[in-house]
């Protein structure tokens, strides 16, 4: 009688045990072909993260998601309020160019560029390997007695990873607030900035306890990609994968032996070391099959060609394939479902490359005051109205006037006639238009307006006229 294969682990998370209980991750150090090109990605991208907020072009911080004051920079383009459907725009490109990636490549953005994975793998792990040791020394110091050897090492560690955390929640807050503002905090002192330094506390205090403790789990729980990898993969995708048709054969894996002929015996090449399962940072076997803990950090792939170059069998057990490849030999082919991926990122691209050509540097507003009706004046009505200019461009902006366009009347600006706007800045006030009641085609007349810096006309906007129903 056959004996079914044991499927409980698609039952359970690695990393809990049956009580429900944290199961702590202690993997083994990785090192290998792959994980020399993640290590130097990592360090590349390390530096742009942190350098990101720092960097200005134009005067403009390179990137900035100021929530608070909603301006936003990317690539040191400013998005205000007005531009915030530009700002959805983009954030929906950057969604569908990540459904696209993970149909075609799996979730390999968790294991190569994801922040998380780059902080905990090659900041963290690293300095807990040179505190601690490899695998077994941290499996031994976590079951040792807390002595003075065990409470220096921890100690020494538990601080370093506070230092880190507090220096990541710093570059975090200048993606917020803006690194000029984070400067200029430092320079005053704490004492004028309580509620931005205890924002910069619960950031440290977040930071820590996401890389000191909970780890894996924020992949594993937290991460809503992970769980949208599994309506995104099918038997195409290309993913850190299990050769299970080479690795099981007939008689199944079993341990190496150098007495016999492996390929006559019919074992799979898969000798049973378990070296995949102890270097995984999600603490999965990855010869179950693709799981929703797998973020395809490839380290298994580095500790499986390592093993199988010791025991004289090819390279490749565990690689980069798809399901596909793997169980009918098929080569990888461009999709009807990744064509139509790519059909949408393409068109949201043109969309958002147009509106972008097409955005304007000044954008002015004329409303008219809430709740204020007309006036009589002689033959005259008038009306009061608000204006708003804001100018998105790096130069100050002066002698800024209005002026009424294809109709007789009168425009006066309260206070001074001409504005100044400061660059990447605002100007408002109020204004009253006065039009001759003989000229107005109706109740509501729409009145268009230009904009002129000096004698330059930089825009047109429009506004609502109101007067009476009848002229009689």
């Amino acid at each position: 009688m056959a004996v079914l294969p044991d499927e409980s682990f698609r039952d359970s998370i690695a990393t809990i045990d049956e009580e429900g209980n944290r199961k702590y991750i202690f993997p083994k150090k990785p090192s290998g072909k792959f994980y020399n090109y993640r290590k130097w990605l990592s360090y590349f991208l390390l530096i742009i993260l942190v350098a990101n907020p720092f960097i200005k072009i134009n005067g403009n911080q390179f990137m900035m998601f100021n929530v608070l004051e909603r301006r936003f920079n990317i690539f040191s383009f400013p998005f205000w309020p007005q531009d915030f459907y530009l700002f959805v725009l983009f954030m929906i490109v950057g969604v569908v160019f990540v459904i696209l990636f993970t149909v075609i490549f799996g979730r390999i953005f968790c294991g190569w560029i994801c922040p998380q994975t780059i902080f905990l793998e090659m900041v963290f792990r690293r300095i807990e390997y040179w505190i601690e040791g490899d695998r077994g020394a941290q499996i031994r110091l976590d079951k040792q007695e807390w002595n003075t050897d065990k409470i220096r090492k921890k100690a020494t560690k538990w601080f370093i990873f506070l230092l880190i955390s507090f220096f990541i929640a710093n570059v975090f807050l200048a993606y917020l607030i803006g690194s000029d503002v984070l400067f200029k905090m430092i320079e005053d002192g704490p004492k004028g900035h309580l509620s931005t330094l205890i924002s910069l506390l619960i950031f440290t205090g977040v930071f820590y306890f996401v890389f000191a403790w909970f780890r894996e789990q924020v992949c594993i729980i937290a991460c809503p990609y992970g769980r949208l990898q599994g309506v995104l993969l099918d038997n195409k995708s290309i993913n850190v994968a299990y050769d299970f048709v080479r690795g099981e054969k007939e008689n199944g894996r079993a341990k190496f032996n150098k007495q016999e002929d492996r390929a006559t015996t019919g074992k799979g090449d898969c000798i049973d070391c378990k070296q995949c399962v102890h270097v995984c940072p999600t603490g999965i076997d990855i010869r179950n099959g693709t799981q929703l803990e797998c973020i395809n950090c490839t380290a298994c792939i580095d500790e499986c060609d390592t093993i199988m170059e010791s025991v004289g069998l090819p390279k490749g057990l565990i690689r980069y394939a798809s399901e596909d490849e793997i169980e009918k030999n098929e080569k990888f082919k461009f999709t009807t479902r990744m064509k139509g991926y790519s059909a949408v990122l393409f068109i949201l691209v043109g969309i958002l490359s147009g509106l972008l050509f097409l955005r304007a540097e000044i954008e002015t507003s004329i409303l008219r005051l809430p709740g204020q009706l007309f006036q009589h004046k002689g033959n005259n009505i008038s009306n009061v109205y608000t204006f708003k200019i804001i100018n998105k461009s790096n130069n100050e902006i002066k002698d800024v006037h209005f002026k009424l366009k294809d109709i007789k009347g009168t425009l006066n600006v309260v206070g001074k006639q001409n504005l100044m706007v400061p660059r990447q800045g605002m100007s408002s006030g109020t204004l009253f238009i006065e039009i001759n009641k003989y000229l107005l085609e109706s109740d509501k007349t729409k009145v268009e307006i230009e904009v002129y810096e000096g004698d330059e006309l930089i825009q047109t906007t429009a506004t609502n006229f109101l007067g009476p129903r009848s002229f009689d």
